[in-house]
């Protein structure tokens, strides 16, 4: 059994965005301190198992819908994936000058490539000092299979 509401149920209820932003850049820096990154690119991989998808288009429509932003497929290549992610709240972020970290959508990435492709993967955050998007590359090795 398990604790998690459905998506669905919880797609059409208004978000509300101060509440969000007070949880993700007070508290949790707050909570968690110096080890924060570690600890969101661990949570990010640990909503990824709670919430594996089939295609990197699910992956997308996923980012959507936990208000994460928009996530687009910069490049292609046989060992790595370039992503940019947009959205309100980044672009919010960038104009206010806070220094947020993308953590936690790296660890999902990770876990969703590393469990589509069975493959190891890591993601790597980019932001750029002078942009309001958020850059990832997600690497990951062909030779490197995960074992059952």
């Amino acid at each position: 059994m398990t604790n998690q509401i459905p998506m669905e149920q919880l797609q059409d209820i208004p978000m509300n965005t101060f509440a969000y932003e007070l949880l993700r850049e007070q508290l949790i820096p707050d909570l968690m301190g110096k080890e924060l990154n570690r600890i969101l690119y661990w949570a990010g991989k640990n909503l990824a198992r709670k919430y594996p998808l089939e295609t990197f288009d699910d992956v997308i429509r996923f980012f959507e819908q936990a208000c994460w932003g928009t996530l687009t497929i910069v490049e292609q290549k046989r060992r790595e994936m370039h992503l940019q992610l947009t959205g309100p709240l980044i672009s919010e972020r960038y104009r206010s000058k806070r220094d947020t970290t993308y953590q936690l959508e790296a660890g999902f990435l990770a876990e969703q490539i590393q469990q589509q492709r069975n493959v190891i993967a890591e993601t790597y955050e980019e932001q750029k000092k002078r942009s309001d998007k958020v850059l990832f590359i997600v690497q990951w090795d062909p030779k490197d299979i995960l074992e059952d």
